[in-house]
């Protein structure tokens, strides 16, 4: 077993549970300085993090079209800066370390994603991730935007022209010889090895050409998340790596392997996506301690701001509702996975609203906790990559870096100890980390190779 490890990260002061920037040890009200971001990623390198993820949207809480106050007075989701805007500073801070950055298939164009990923796809030398969304918090977006919110659904189907024209701009535009840089023939590149493509979707259309020479990756690392029954076709389409709310291990395991078997259904391999579940590790040099840490975190949260941020990711005011009866049916156009995690249509059995509450309040917006020092947690990691079928964490953090140098302090040296971290060796991209062997490019079974510039390039 091979554990992966992302850092979760969004350009806010919070963490992921209530309104840690309060916390007297945080250091996350640097988060508008470039420093702040670099000594950050290099002690994730460090440590032997994979990647640094970057959560981000253009929405923010609301309800019925007006902002929540919390959303405001405790920092939940607002500021949020842009994440794409620091990755240059970060690469140029390491050597190693991938960077995935969270990009909407609804609000970016798809010649802009392209040429943005792709950029950076060079200046960090083959280490960047697109983070694949069709949004959130739409409904404060789309005002935001001056636009009609479009459907769940149909959002996932207009993510699928859009990632469509970024593949074939990245994969179909350019042979891999046709740079030639030769200054004495006056040959900058060869016409005939740069190519137009065509896609006429339903949705979005696009004739031209890709404005940059390949890559190292060609294409980003492709990251998706949500699990919707869209979200899944989704990704057993296009995803290399899926980020899976925590929660229920079994329901985890039951959302892997449908996604797996859709991929292997399309002509993948089993092994073509790495799952990984979002995660708190309180870890303590004791059990004891990391208790005390858990008792201490969740002080800054309360069932207000649970509220807030299940209405950022639904749209939906739970405190509006009746707080001691079941949830009701709910159905949103914005999250329906988040709405969906607690309903349970087989037993009939729901949690009232409150305890819906209650569990974001404890364990924010991903519902899976490890506490313990760091015989404790692995113990545990073990039992539930076993059950899940998962490949790895993102780890969510409370404090930063608090909680990242307590992992690398009692987690990770426990980690290499049973030999759940590989070395990393020579891999000299982001995807050839994540698929040791695999190489640097998309496999010949994704989708997108076939948008390669052998292949007829219309929709």
């Amino acid at each position: 077993m091979t554990i992966f490890l992302g850092a979760f990260q969004t350009m806010n002061p919070n963490g992921t549970l209530g309104a840690s920037w309060r916390h007297p040890q945080n250091t996350s009200l640097g988060y508008l300085t470039i420093d702040y971001w670099t000594k950050l990623a290099k002690s994730l390198e460090d440590t032997g993090f994979d990647f640094l993820f970057f959560a981000d949207s253009y929405g923010y809480p609301t309800v019925d079209g007006e902002t929540i106050p919390t959303a405001v007075t405790d920092a939940m989701y607002v500021p949020m800066a842009d994440p794409i805007t620091i990755v240059s500073a970060i690469a140029a801070a390491t050597t190693s370390l991938g960077i995935v950055v969270t990009s909407s298939t609804t609000v970016e164009k798809p010649a802009t994603v392209a040429r943005r990923y792709g950029t950076l796809d060079h200046f960090t030398n083959g280490r960047i991730g697109w983070n694949v969304v069709t949004g959130a918090a739409q409904s404060s977006s789309a005002d935001l935007f001056g636009e009609t919110m479009i459907p769940h659904d149909e959002r996932y189907a207009q993510a699928e022209d859009h990632i469509s024209i970024c593949l074939k701009l990245w994969e179909g535009s350019w042979t891999d010889d046709a740079l030639r840089l030769d200054a004495e023939a006056g040959v900058f590149a060869d016409p005939s090895g740069v190519r137009q493509i065509e896609h006429e979707g339903k949705y979005l259309r696009a004739k031209g050409l890709y404005n940059l020479p390949p890559s190292p990756q060609r294409t980003p690392l492709i990251l998706q998340a949500g699990t919707s029954v869209a979200g899944r076709e989704f990704a057993a389409t296009y995803a290399e790596v899926v980020f899976i709310g925590g929660g229920d291990a079994d329901q985890i395991a039951g959302q892997v392997a449908d996604i797996r078997a859709r991929a292997v259904a399309k002509g993948r391999r089993t092994d073509s996506i790495k799952f990984l579940v979002g995660a708190h590790f309180v870890s303590g040099a004791t059990v004891a301690e990391a208790q005390a840490k858990r008792l201490d975190m969740v002080q800054y949260a309360t069932l207000e701001q649970a509220a807030t941020t299940y209405a950022w990711v639904t749209g939906i005011d739970l405190l509006s509702l009746e707080l001691d009866a079941p949830m009701p049916d709910l159905h949103t156009e914005q999250g329906q996975s988040s709405v969906d995690r607690f309903m349970n249509p087989v037993s009939g059995l729901r949690k009232t609203v409150r305890e819906v509450l209650e569990e974001f309040r404890d364990k924010g917006i991903n519902g899976t906790v490890f506490i313990g020092d760091g015989t404790t947690i692995t113990d545990e990691v073990e039992a539930f990559l076993e059950t899940t079928g998962a490949d790895g964490f993102l780890v969510q953090p409370h404090i930063t870096p608090g909680t990242y140098d307590d992992f690398a302090t009692h987690v990770m040296p426990e980690f290499a100890k049973r030999g759940l971290v590989a070395p990393k060796g020579d891999a000299s991209t982001l995807r050839a980390r994540m698929f040791p062997g695999a190489g640097d490019r998309l496999p010949a079974a994704h989708i997108g190779s076939t948008y390669g510039t052998g292949a007829r390039l219309e929709a």
